[in-house]
Formats: structure tokens, C-alpha cells, sequence
């Protein structure tokens, strides 16, 4: 095989959770009477809490302490984690659940690379508890994408290097992630047609051909 190993995005990747975001940022974003919209809200795709946070905040009419955007950023989290609590393993594509089966079957290490620190209650959610390899997620780095720590932490758990691993993303701040540490990247989604990626696909399935 090509790779050795393939690190997934959680988020826009082995599920959806865009809806679950915008629905708990709006509900922020209208308690202190910011505009957004979905829009704006395809800015944060990728991107940290914080710095999602200070995308949002750029429309409001006051500036925010440090202390007063970590109390919002935990009040949006957890508006966000009453919402996940309504998701469960319907919430994975078939074409999904069945590459990921088939991927199980071979001898691929698989990880995911994610700066949610939400990834393991998202991975229990769906029934994919214990199913990786490795995790790599927002709770143990300092930098978020487009930095390619996160990616470069799954490889490291994995135990292989960056040019034996390949990236799956549906962001551009992912991609360039990928494209920073070292990883030939499959983008999809919204990141699709980036041409930092050496593959482009259409359905996640088509990652069975890349490899």
C-alpha cells in the first residue's frame, strides 16, 4: 500500500456536526447581539474555539477581556454539548460506516487528528469509541490548525512518519495543515478542489482508491 497509516478530520469528515455549531454560536452570537449568519459561520470552519470565537467578535460593538472570551467560549461549548447529546450512530453515512470498515480490515493504523476537544464525547456518540488507533484532539495541543501539530501528534501516536501517513479534511485550514507537516492530503467538502491536496474526493469511499 501507499501509506501506512490515515489520520481523519472528525468533524465535516466521519460526521457532521456544522449544524450543531452553527445552532450553538448563533444562540451565543445573538445573546450579545452580534450579526451572524451561515455565512459567517462557514469562517470558522477548521479553525479553534477561541479563534472562532474572535472571528464572531469582530462584529460586535465592544471589546472582550481575555477572561470574558474564555467564559463565552465555555458558554458556547456548552450549549454545543446539549445538542451532541441528541447524536448517536445514525449520525454516520453508510458510505462512511462501510469504508471505515474496510479500512479496519487491512493493516492501516487510523487515527484521528482533530482541534475539537470534544472529539472522544463525538466518537462516543457515534459508536466509534475505541475504534482508532490513535487520537489526537484539541485536549492535548497547544496550536490549532492550519498548524500541523495536531497531525503531526496522530503520526507520532501512530508511530509512523508524515510521508506514510495520509490526511483526510474537508478544510482549507486543514489542508494546509497537512501541507505544513509533511502529509499528502485527500481533501473533500468544501476543501475538495484545494490544490495543496494530492487527492481530491468526491465521496469518502473514493479513499479506498487512493491507497
Amino acid at each position: 500500500m501507499r501509506y501506512q497509516g490515515i489520520i481523519f478530520d472528525l468533524d465535516g469528515v466521519i460526521c457532521s456536526t456544522d449544524e450543531y455549531h452553527y445552532r450553538a454560536w448563533k444562540a451565543l452570537a445573538d445573546r450579545l447581539h452580534v450579526p451572524f449568519d451561515r455565512a459567517r459561520n462557514n469562517l470558522l470552519r477548521g479553525v479553534s474555539r477561541l479563534a472562532s470565537l474572535d472571528i464572531i467578535l469582530e462584529k460586535a460593538d465592544r471589546s472582550y477581556t481575555k477572561e470574558e472570551k474564555a467564559a463565552l467560549a465555555e458558554e458556547k461549548n456548552g450549549l454545543y454539548r446539549r445538542l451532541l447529546a441528541d447524536m448517536g450512530p445514525d449520525a454516520l453515512s453508510e458510505d462512511v460506516s462501510s469504508t471505515l470498515r474496510a479500512l479496519r480490515e487491512t493493516d492501516l493504523k487510523l487515527a484521528i487528528g482533530s482541534s475539537s476537544k470534544n472529539t472522544p464525547f463525538i466518537l462516543r456518540q457515534i459508536g466509534l469509541e475505541g475504534f482508532f488507533d490513535a487520537v489526537a484532539d484539541g485536549n492535548c495541543i497547544t496550536h490549532s490548525k492550519p498548524h500541523p501539530e495536531v497531525f503531526l501528534q496522530a503520526a507520532a501516536m501512530l508511530g509512523l512518519p508524515p510521508e506514510q501517513c495520509l490526511v483526510v479534511e474537508d478544510a482549507h485550514a486543514g489542508v494546509e495543515a497537512a501541507a505544513a507537516g509533511g502529509f499528502d492530503c485527500a481533501a473533500m467538502g468544501d476543501a475538495k478542489d484545494d490544490e495543496r491536496a494530492s487527492w481530491h474526493l468526491n465521496a469518502f469511499s473514493d479513499l479506498l482508491a487512493c491507497l
